[in-house]
């Protein structure tokens, strides 16, 4: 699997960080399906309360809206576009997942509610030269977690191709 992340959300991204300073923050990541095994983050949600220093705690409920808009610009495409996992910051740390992380993120894959054949975490930080530091990793219910390339994207924010694989189908279907 590879990961693309355009230049409008990178920068997005570091403008967060900024603002967060030191405290965690996070969200939701939501995706295109380019081609097989490959997917463009097309946009986030961001939450910018429940983080310290060391710590980050996803209020779901405050994401919902974020998915709503998002399938509703995208025509509800779900085999196309759809959620593809969460990200927080790890501004005092490197952008790597935590054993919490881990857990966490283990334990949404095979929750049968989720739905998810899989799910993406990214964690960023902005390093002292001001650039994005983030990593990828991807969690599936049948195998260990695997760091996955993540390439900054400059074709745009919509490609053509999607299709629906074995990695994504509709989830969050209320």
């Amino acid at each position: 699997m590879q990961l693309l992340l355009p230049n409008p959300l990178i920068r997005r991204l570091l403008r967060e960080l900024r603002r967060a300073g030191n405290r965690e923050i996070g969200g939701l990541l939501m995706g295109e399906h380019v081609r097989e095994d490959v997917f463009r983050i097309v946009d986030i949600s961001v939450q910018r309360s429940g983080g310290a220093h060391a710590c980050f705690i996803r209020h779901p409920n405050s994401h919902r809206k974020a998915l709503e808009k998002f399938f509703a610009r995208t025509g509800d495409d779900y085999t196309r576009f759809n959620y593809l996992g969460e990200w927080h910051s790890h501004p005092s740390f490197e952008p790597v997942p935590s054993d919490t992380d881990i857990r966490t993120m283990q334990s949404l894959v095979v929750d049968a509610t989720v739905g998810a054949n899989f799910l993406v975490l990214l964690i960023a930080k902005q390093d002292h030269a001001k650039r994005l530091q983030a990593t990828a990793t991807v969690f599936s219910a049948n195998s260990r977690h695997l760091l996955v390339p993540l390439q900054n994207d400059t074709a745009g924010p919509v490609a053509e191709g999607g299709m629906l694989t074995r990695w994504f189908r509709r989830i969050f279907s209320s």
